[in-house]
């Protein structure tokens, strides 16, 4: 299972990021677990500046826009 968090205040580009994060692992067959963190400060421990950031098993992947629907089917296939 792969574990995702998505970092972000709650903006409309974070529930995109993370509904589409959703999406891409249903059409996969992955399972995952996806956690919305909206905690500043956990978000800047990150290192994340610039939201959403998407962190996958501990790691971030990606900060500063919605990832490309490409790019989110790239990570269920990691």
């Amino acid at each position: 299972m792969k574990t995702f968090k998505v970092l972000g205040g709650g903006c409309r580009n974070c529930e995109v990021t993370a509904r589409a994060i959703e999406q891409a692992a249903k059409e996969a067959g992955v399972a995952i677990q996806l956690e919305k963190i909206t905690d500043m400060a956990e978000i800047l421990g990150h290192g994340v500046m610039s939201t959403p950031g998407v962190v996958l098993d501990g790691q971030v992947i990606h900060s500063g826009g919605v990832p490309a629907p490409d790019q989110i089917r790239a990570w269920m296939r990691d």
